[in-house]
């Protein structure tokens, strides 16, 4: 059994463990709640430009434009975005998941890191890294999402990938992130609503090409950014969940350390009675 100046040792510990995980979720918290309002303010733009655009494109016809054709490549690139510290359950882990679980083969896969602990993953994994831009998730803003998109877009109009991926962590709310691996070029035709809608061509003015020129970058771009705003979210509210669970783990450690404490505290109190009361009846 552990002495009673080591059970101390641990539970001073513990203690101190305690305190730095009680104000990571308090500072979580603040930020996710930060977080959230945002996400929640800019979801329905982004889920109406997604469904717009996309039904545009699948309604193109047989537009020959760079951005619509298949390519040549068999390459996927595929923007990741997980955060640059750890310390928040799952969350990094279950997007690396989504790639490496994706069906993918390893060497088809061109990786646009957002996110030093994804990029890491990866990289460890034998991944090829294509870009990093790591800095951007700790406060993204549309500029930086533009910039990516330029790298992935002028990759694919070079025919040097073939088809775009995003995965990111859908914010449902505090306590739901959702992993999702979203295909967003080349557009898969499919159901845009009602056969008679289906058959109606898209007219572009001036131009089709000029008109995609200027409406695919800002589709994408707009995608990437609202991924970033709620892969934010979600990294806050899956660090506060584990920071909170981390200290309530603590708590009964604590407890338990307290009990083992008190009874080898008392065990030794018994000992010392035990030997006076032992040395008193030798004498008498």
């Amino acid at each position: 059994m552990a002495s009673m100046r080591d059970i101390k040792r641990r539970r001073s510990s513990i203690q101190s463990t305690q305190q730095i995980t009680k104000a990571m979720k308090l500072v979580s918290t603040v930020k996710l709640q930060k977080a959230k309002n945002r996400a929640e303010e800019t979801n329905p733009y982004f889920n109406a430009m997604y469904k717009t655009v996309s039904s545009m494109l699948k309604r193109s016809g047989t537009i020959a434009h760079p951005f619509l054709k298949q390519s040549g490549s068999d390459k996927k690139a595929v923007v990741v975005i997980t955060s640059n510290r750890g310390l928040a359950g799952g969350y990094n882990s279950n997007v690396v998941k989504l790639v490496t679980e994706s069906g993918f083969k390893k060497e088809d896969v061109a990786v646009y890191a957002i996110g030093s602990k994804g990029r890491e993953a990866l990289e460890r994994r034998g991944y090829q890294i294509a870009a990093d831009d790591s800095g951007v998730i700790e406060a993204p803003v549309y500029e930086d999402a533009a910039a990516v998109c330029g790298k992935v877009l002028e990759a694919y109009k070079n025919e040097e990938i073939g088809e775009i991926y995003l995965a990111y962590t859908h914010f449902k709310n505090t306590v739901s992130h959702e992993p999702t691996l979203m295909k967003l070029l080349p557009v898969e035709l499919g159901d845009t609503g009602s056969e008679e809608d289906s058959n109606i061509l898209m007219n572009y003015e001036p131009n089709d090409e000029e008109a995609l020129d200027m409406i695919i970058p800002k589709y994408i771009t707009s995608l990437f950014y609202g991924a970033l705003v709620e892969a934010v979210a979600s990294e806050n509210g899956a660090r506060m969940q584990a920071m909170d669970s981390a200290t309530s783990n603590a708590e009964e450690m604590i407890s338990d350390l307290s009990l083992k404490y008190n009874r080898a505290r008392q065990g030794s109190i018994t000992q010392e009675l035990t030997e006076i009361i032992a040395g008193a009846s030798a004498i008498s």
